[in-house]
């Protein structure tokens, strides 16, 4: 898979290991549990195990978690019995994190970075990998592999419900540097690569060939109708931000007028021999104005960022199928 620009010195940034080594097996059992549960669950969610070696993180095995609310947690009892199971068959039972699905990419909400701060917390070096079973449907195996980086980390741990642009800006964390993306590597065992060779030697030679699909127009649709749904919400948060300016310099404008007309107060009593007025704490009369949170209008802009990579890769492969199909129909013309 293809690795960001921005995706550089991951020692530096927190990441104990290099890259994320999956074997086909979890990889099966990510895409099935989803496509089962597409229906019945909103939001499919399951458990990673595997273990770190050298540069590398491995993930061997997965486990579903039970039905419940995108927003509920998950019942630790249950992920401590899926792992003692897991120890008794002889296989790795570390938890190293959680997968979720999600369409067209769609996982940057708060409940997502939340879940990812409680495991990084309290495991080191856990991940989350992303599957997105749209993308998959149309021919593109889609997984990816987040983590949060340290400055992210910091900003939730210490100040998770009031995230002030103060605070985000001594931390010099800005939305594009709140994740960071590790890449996978899919690993096949040596029976599983003979397997496919022999199903590629078993397909019929006039199947299995339509890789010019060019009915792109309800992917696009459905990428675009996102995007425009998250630079919605980073407009409702930019108004709300001015509106709190706004509030903070009538305030302001408010907190002069009545020093000066207190200064004049006094000046006068002082002219007439009376004794001043006692000073007052200014902050009990003109109460300070919590700003907006910032995580919210840092999330949606991650969110546009991830959409609009997705939207450039997507539309290289379009047009890279349009001009094969033009080149195609040139020489066929001829003949």
């Amino acid at each position: 898979m293809a690795i960001p620009h921005r995706i550089i010195r991951r020692n530096e940034l927190g990441c104990p290991f290099e890259y994320v080594q999956m074997d086909s097996l979890a990889v099966m059992k990510i895409i099935k549990h989803c496509y089962e549960e597409r229906s019945n669950i909103e939001v499919p969610r399951g458990g990673l195990l595997g273990l770190v070696i050298e540069n590398r993180l491995e993930i061997t095995n997965t486990f579903a978690f039970p039905i419940a609310k995108a927003d509920e947690a998950v019942d630790e009892d249950y992920t401590t019995n899926m792992m003692l199971h897991m120890k008794k068959i002889n296989q790795d039972y570390l938890h190293v994190g959680w997968y979720q699905s999600c369409d067209f990419g769609a996982f940057v909400t708060v409940e997502f970075v939340v879940a990812q701060l409680g495991y990084q917390d309290s495991i080191e070096e856990s991940i989350v990998v992303i599957y997105d079973p749209k993308k998959t449907a149309r021919g593109f195996l889609s997984l990816k592999a987040f983590r949060l980086t340290p400055q992210a980390l910091k900003m939730l741990t210490e100040n998770e419900h009031n995230i002030t642009p103060e605070f985000v800006k001594s931390l010099h964390l800005s939305f594009d540097k709140m994740f960071l993306e590790v890449p996978i590597m899919i690993r096949n065992s040596p029976l599983a690569s003979a397997l496919c060779c022999q199903i590629v030697e078993m397909k019929p030679v006039d199947k299995g060939t339509q890789f010019l699909d060019l009915g792109t127009s309800s992917v696009m649709e459905s990428r675009l109708k996102l995007l425009l749904e998250k630079v919605d919400d980073i407009h409702q948060e930019a108004y709300k931000t001015n509106k709190w300016v706004m509030q903070v310099s009538k305030q302001q404008q408010e907190k002069s007028k009545y020093i000066h007309q207190r200064n004049l107060e006094n000046a006068a009593r002082q002219a007439k021999g009376e004794p001043v007025l006692p000073d007052e704490d200014l902050n009990k009369i003109f109460r300070p104005i919590p700003p907006p949170s910032r995580l919210p209008q840092m999330l949606s802009s991650s969110q546009v960022e991830f959409s609009c990579q997705q939207i450039n890769s997507f539309c290289s492969q379009a047009l890279g199928k349009l001009f094969i199909s033009e080149a195609l129909q040139h020489s066929k013309a001829e003949q």
